[in-house]
């Protein structure tokens, strides 16, 4: 789950992301962002872990883009979900906390995801496509209308990625655009970024792009702190952790769909954070 706030958002796989400012009395809000094909009704007993752990905070699972219209295309869900978010942060003098899964990361925080995922959501979704073809898709002005499609990133198509990509690549900074430093300096506004994985989720390929690494072009995992665009500091991922402000929290034994209902997960990866 994983993320950014500004005035607006930025989105990630497994990442949380997490506002910690000034001391105040009582807890911060908590907003929660869903992942593909979910909606509020997945998020329960998140929500109910919370309330246990921290009495009275306010939590709010965004009831947007639920189930088949979290298809639809993330740059239009972006403007949804900053719109929806807002109110929430402009109430809330001293920050949220935002959790985010899966997709939910990728979308309202605009944080970075690299998904080569082999899941059966893809299946869903793509009935009778393998993987290796997908980008037949999604490398498309048709496909970019589909968000799976939108954090598509295939190791072996890197071309067609760079040039197809109208929403990974350039949060990446992967590309060139105009909006590269305000999104910059809008990442940098994060105090503490959790990211949240494991070896067993079955669903993101590979797992480490939970924690930022991803495949070259050998399908070989390269760590985040090998990533062309972490040494280039490109989106200020790099400050960020040099500043100790990016966690990294690994747990085997859980698969995608029991993240946010596993409490061994909320006690030793979120619960702390929630002040």
């Amino acid at each position: 789950m994983a993320g950014l706030m500004t005035d607006g958002c930025r989105p990630c796989a497994l990442i949380w992301a997490v506002f910690l400012l000034s001391s105040v009395m009582g807890y911060r809000p908590v907003i929660i962002v869903h992942g593909i094909l979910d909606g509020p009704r997945q998020f329960e007993i998140l929500a109910k872990f919370i309330n246990q752990s921290h009495p009275g905070t306010n939590v709010t699972t965004l009831a947007l883009y639920d189930y088949t219209a979290s298809l639809k295309p993330l740059w239009q869900q972006v403007d949804g979900f900053r719109e929806a978010i807002r109110p929430i942060m402009e109430s809330a003098e001293d920050g949220v906390h935002l959790i985010c899964f899966s997709q939910g990361i990728i979308h309202i925080q605009k944080c970075f995801v690299h998904v080569f995922t082999d899941s059966c959501y893809l299946k869903k979704i793509f009935p009778k496509l393998i993987k290796s073809r997908l980008y037949h898709i999604c490398y498309t002005t048709w496909g970019q209308r589909i968000s799976i499609c939108n954090y598509w990133n295939d190791p072996h198509q890197r071309e067609r990625y760079l040039k197809s990509s109208i929403y990974l690549a350039p949060l990446n900074g992967e590309i060139v655009h105009a909006n590269s430093t305000a999104w910059r300096d809008s990442f940098l506004h994060i105090q503490t970024l959790v990211l949240i994985g494991g070896q067993d989720d079955g669903v993101i390929t590979p797992w480490e792009s939970s924690i930022f690494g991803f495949y070259d072009s050998n399908e070989t995992v390269v760590e985040m702190e090998n990533q062309d665009w972490y040494l280039r500091d490109a989106f200020g991922l790099k400050t960020l952790n040099s500043e100790g402000a990016v966690v990294k929290c690994v747990v085997p034994g859980v698969h995608h769909t029991s993240w946010h209902s596993n409490l061994t997960v909320f006690k030793n990866c979120i619960d702390k954070w929630l002040t």
